[in-house]
């Protein structure tokens, strides 16, 4: 997923990680510009998923 795709959906996107993954929470899901690969580092570290694989996932949402 692009930068700016990121960007611009973050808010609906962390809406529904939250909602498929209730032990992350907003500081887990606080997303910086320039900080994606730490966001999905975090993601990965809750829910067990290689980055490709929470990539795919996003990009599914």
């Amino acid at each position: 997923m692009s930068k700016l795709t990121w960007e611009g959906r973050w808010n609906e996107l962390k809406g529904k990680v939250k909602q498929s993954y209730a032990d992350l929470t907003d500081d887990d899901l606080l997303y910086e510009e320039g900080k994606a690969d730490e966001l999905l580092g975090r993601i990965q570290k809750k829910t067990g998923k290689t980055k490709e694989e929470v990539e795919n996932w996003f990009n599914s949402l």
